[in-house]
């Protein structure tokens, strides 16, 4: 595959057979921003007090300078990396010809026929935060940021329209958006999650607002991660205390009693990773010693549901903090962790188009089932990744696969 640059270049790299190109983004907008700048979220005209341990809004802005890449692997893959500095790539969407970058420095929008690009983000007034956590297509771009809100692009006009706690938000900060059967958007949020009624954004009025204390206990957790549809009008979220489904005006969910996530016995000694949310944070704090897992000290907590999709068969797929990958198909669960395979188990990312691959997105690379789920196959930074630490996944119009990291993107063209 031939792949142009017009002037993103940074640097390319030959070893052998291996071609690699190395691309910054944003490199237009470092001539006129400080590479390092910060900028504080304005506040917002009726904006609600946040809960106890919500999350600060300040996000950094301008985009970083630029800097080779590292040593590559020689092993015939071809790959190339865009570089994003100290930014997270939480959020990625292929829609056409484009493929959109959601980063911690503003939302980017990349052309796969020109390698033309543009940065969306508080400074050019495009949206009220620059920390991107979600994109995706529902009928207009949707970008849920941190202390930004909701922001959705129309494409015709080349506009934005932002949506916060003013306008009937449940929270500043979005996680995730979906679109139900019946054309009613979800929205998941820090502080439980909204119903838009027909997708209508402009009658903020009839949005309505889902808590755990308004179900009674049904939204086991106001901290929506994820929100997926599923067969026959079913509604699934994922929150940092378990597993929820709406059907038909019921609420009902799961933890890890009733099979979600791997005991800890399992996983203790595959658990690397000991960045423990609660050692930073009473809210994390508090939830664990509600799960009776206070003495638990390392990124372990199996009702913590981090991502989650719904295959066509109507199976949920939820990725666990550090308790591996569970399976659910209304009855049963089963869990997959390092010993099946997996190359870590705290899963970030869950990604399958209708008919395709599942990729699954971890602390240690990214991976997909083998045929009948038995095992996975493995890409980590020997195989073109940007970092093992993989938070989004996009599959191009071209055939290429995009994969968000810490730092940067990696897309790859040769992946089978």
């Amino acid at each position: 595959m031939n792949i142009s640059s017009k002037g993103l270049a940074v640097a390319v790299l030959i070893v052998g057979g291996l071609v690699v190109a190395a691309y910054n983004f944003g490199s237009k907008q470092e001539q006129t921003s400080p590479s390092l700048a910060t900028s504080n979220v304005p506040p917002l005209a009726g904006a609600t007090e946040m809960p106890p341990g919500h999350p600060v809004t300040t996000e950094t802005s301008g985009m970083p300078a630029v800097n080779l890449l590292p040593d590559q692997p020689a092993n015939g893959a071809k790959f190339a990396h865009f570089r994003v500095g100290q930014r997270n790539v939480k959020g990625m969407l292929a829609d056409g010809d484009k493929v959109w970058v959601g980063t911690s420095g503003g939302v980017i929008r990349y052309d796969l026929k020109t390698d033309d690009y543009k940065l969306y983000d508080v400074k050019n007034k495009s949206l009220i935060s620059n920390g991107v956590f979600h994109v995706s297509m529902r009928g207009k771009i949707m970008v849920g940021t941190y202390g930004g809100g909701l922001s959705v692009y129309t494409s015709e006009t080349d506009q934005w329209q932002n949506y916060n706690i003013p306008d009937g938000l449940a929270d500043q900060f979005v996680y995730d958006v979906a679109e139900a059967e019946n054309g009613d958007y979800w929205i998941a949020t820090w502080s439980g999650v909204n119903r838009v009624p027909n997708g209508d954004f402009s009658d903020t009025a009839k949005w309505e607002t889902f808590t755990v204390e308004n179900t009674q206990g049904g939204l086991p957790n106001d901290w929506v991660y994820s929100v997926a549809v599923g067969k026959d009008g079913d509604v699934w979220f994922a929150t940092e205390g378990g597993l929820a489904l709406y059907r038909n005006k019921q609420w009902t969910n799961w933890q890890h009693d009733a099979g979600l996530g791997a005991p800890y016995e399992k996983v203790k000694d595959d658990i690397t990773f000991s960045n423990d949310p609660a050692k930073s944070s009473k809210h994390h704090a508090q939830q664990k010693a509600e799960q009776g897992m206070s003495n638990v000290k390392v990124g372990y907590n199996p009702n913590y549901i981090v991502s989650m999709i719904v295959d066509e068969e109507g199976i949920v797929w939820a990725g666990t903090w550090g308790a591996g990958l569970s399976r659910f198909d209304g009855k049963t669960w089963k869990t997959y962790t390092v010993k099946e395979g997996l190359p870590g188990n705290h899963i970030f990312m869950l990604h399958k188009k209708p008919g395709g691959e599942m990729w699954i997105g971890t602390n240690k690379g990214l991976a997909r089932p083998n045929a009948n789920e038995n095992g996975f196959r493995v890409m980590t930074k020997a195989d073109g990744l940007f970092a093992d630490n993989v938070f989004s996944l996009a599959e191009a119009s071209d055939g290429s696969l995009w994969v968000g990291s810490f730092g940067g993107v990696a897309r790859i063209t040769d992946y089978n």
